[in-house]
């Protein structure tokens, strides 16, 4: 009797990347590794989309068309490649317009894309139905998600087998055409058990032709368990990673999943365990001077209790190591809980796992509800869609209360087709403007990364790359430089954040010396305090200035927010601690400052 074929999607270069790097690989550094896995047998690639489209314009200087290009160039025509999407938030983390989602099929078909994973993240069958349809009007496969994870202690209404079942049969009755059905589990949270009878209840409900797959981590420990129990009860696929990008945060090794199975009736893609050695050797070597932070080598017993999905834990850690507020990350994943019980239960997979980190990285560092993160309080109040459960009446008040919107039950889609800024008639307006070309690609990467597409489109954004020997970073462009860095073949002049300290760092050929200072805040208008004094308004959080609210001059009273902060991607709001007039103002949009730092005078 022969083996039951498994398909092997290899997701090392797109949540492997992800989960331990937040997506922030450059391509030339990869590219021998695809090469690899394709002499290794590998014919099925998770490429890009998810956090790998916007991260390459942000933090890479590249562009992700090119990239998914040159990727296909590599593996050649027949390669089945794949791409994330967030149903009507495609590759943004907000809502798009119609015109938005039906363009994101239209160019990641004409870019090398065979399939799309299309999630909703609060299992919102209305939100995957239109996407459904514009990835089937342009060619391409459609994998339709059902998104899993486990819930909290004490907590219960969603996320077990009934309600899985009861997405599927939205699914199945609202006719979303689909090619296949992947349950994801981001969190790599649910149990064997609940796996097993997962899919063994899908498989009742579509038949033994639907090709049906399970995508884990190993966030917490049973991804290679909940890989066996998938099998067991009747898997067509399932996902996995290579070293040093498997495991930990990521999807379990193929190595470890081959060794799994041995004895067993399954082929793991018909692949060699000698060619997989070599690709893993190749991609070692290609990935060797990027720092690998070491929560992503790790599993977490603790996940469970929050969920924190492994393609986002790395990526907020090393935000926190940025900002200097690292310590801080089991205070934020213990708060997660209550964040996760009270906003619905929707999956913690993107958007909504950077919602619930928000909200709960805010109530640790202002105290509990100070703060409603804008994701999270939009979700609440129904901007995104319906969430499984509903969530708690006062968070919803409070949210109303905060951001000035009232709940709604309204399509998003509708909510987004009224938004000026999702329209391409704006963005194409915006590129004029800027003396860029409209092609249909500019058009949808300014869309979908907004100013921070069009700053790359312009030339104008960061190098912002972790590496062990950071010498890839060009001269006066900023780099991020993580713990063990050494920079003994890099010259030039550097911005260096360490610790979320920034320092100005000069390098000379030779054996000079290595030049670190400072880096000076960019002029602020010079304190004029009245009165001979004035109350300091300290920074809330280490992160930049994102808007000042005040000029000097302005009364303001106890409370009033007087400037916005970025950090962790989020705003923050800084409130004035006193009535009286402001005497100065000490920072700029645009500026870092860090925790305490005085950015203004009240007098």
């Amino acid at each position: 009797m022969s083996k039951k074929y498994i398909d092997v999607m290899d997701t090392t270069f797109r949540d492997g990347f992800q989960s331990v790097f937040g997506g922030r690989v450059l391509m030339e550094d990869f590219f021998p590794a695809v090469e690899a896995a394709k002499e290794a047998g590998i014919n099925h690639f998770e490429f890009g989309g998810g956090a790998r489209f916007q991260s390459l314009f942000f933090y890479l200087q590249e562009n992700a068309f090119d990239m998914m290009d040159k990727f296909r160039e590599i593996v050649g025509p027949d390669a089945n490649l794949q791409t994330l999407a967030r149903g009507i938030n495609t590759v943004m983390l907000d809502t798009g317009s119609r015109e938005l989602v039906e363009m994101h099929a239209k160019m990641f078909a004409k870019h090398g894309v065979t399939t799309i994973r299309n999630f909703d993240a609060l299992n919102d069958v209305q939100n995957l139905e239109y996407s459904a349809e514009c990835i089937k009007k342009y060619g391409l496969n459609h994998e339709v998600v059902v998104t899993l994870m486990d819930l909290p202690p004490g907590c219960e209404g969603a996320h077990d087998v009934p309600f899985y079942e009861k997405t599927l049969r939205n699914i199945l009755d609202a006719g979303v055409p689909f090619d296949s059905i992947c349950f994801k589990d981001a969190s790599g949270t649910s149990s064997p058990q609940k796996v097993f009878d997962t899919i063994k209840m899908a498989r009742s409900l579509v038949g033994e032709d639907t090709h049906i797959r399970l995508h884990t981590h190993e966030t917490a420990g049973v991804s290679v368990a909940c890989y066996l129990a998938a099998l067991d009860a009747g898997a067509d696929g399932i996902d996995l990673a290579a070293s040093p990008v498997s495991g930990g945060t990521s999807q379990p090794d193929i190595l470890t999943m081959m060794h799994a199975v041995k004895g067993m009736n399954y082929d793991l893609g018909g692949l060699e365990i000698s060619k997989v050695l070599k690709y893993q050797e190749t991609l070692q070597k290609s990935l060797k001077d990027y720092f690998i932070p070491p929560e992503a080598t790790q599993v977490s017993p603790l996940i469970p209790f929050s969920p924190m999905p492994g393609g986002a834990l790395t990526a907020n850690t090393q935000m926190m190591r940025d900002n200097g507020t690292l310590d801080k990350f089991p205070e934020v994943i213990k708060a997660m809980q209550e964040v996760v019980e009270k906003g619905g239960y929707g999956t913690s997979v993107t958007p909504v796992s950077q919602f619930y980190w928000q909200q709960a990285y805010a109530n640790v560092m202002f105290g509990p509800w100070k703060q409603i993160a804008p994701g999270y309080g939009k979700m609440v109040l129904g901007y995104f869609g319906k969430t499984p459960v509903e969530p708690d009446e006062e968070i919803v008040k409070l949210a109303s209360e905060k951001l000035k919107l009232e709940p709604t039950k309204e399509n998003p889609l509708d909510i987004a087709d009224r938004d000026e800024k999702k329209t391409m008639s704006y963005w194409e307006g915006r590129l004029k403007e800027e003396n860029i070309e409209t092609s249909d690609e500019n058009i949808f990467i300014a869309a979908a990364c907004d100013e921070k597409g069009i700053a790359f489109l312009k030339g104008e954004s960061p190098l912002n790359v972790r590496k062990v020997d950071d010498s890839t970073c060009e001269n006066d462009k900023e780099c991020t430089l993580g713990e063990g860095n050494n920079m003994s073949n890099a010259t030039g002049n550097y911005t260096v954040v360490v610790d979320g300290q920034k320092f100005n760092v000069s390098i000379a050929e030779g054996n000079a010396d290595i030049q670190v200072t400072p880096a000076t805040q960019s002029e602020a208008p010079a304190a004029t305090p009245t009165n001979g004094g004035g109350a300091e308004v300290g920074a809330t959080v280490a992160g930049n200035v994102w808007k000042m609210n005040v000029k000097v001059g302005d009364t303001v009273k106890q409370g009033e927010i007087i400037a916005i902060l970025e950090a962790m991607k989020m705003e923050i709001d800084v409130e004035a601690p006193c009535d009286g007039t402001v005497s100065a103002v000490l920072a700029n949009p645009g500026d870092a400052v860090e925790e305490g730092q005085a950015i203004a005078t009240i007098s």
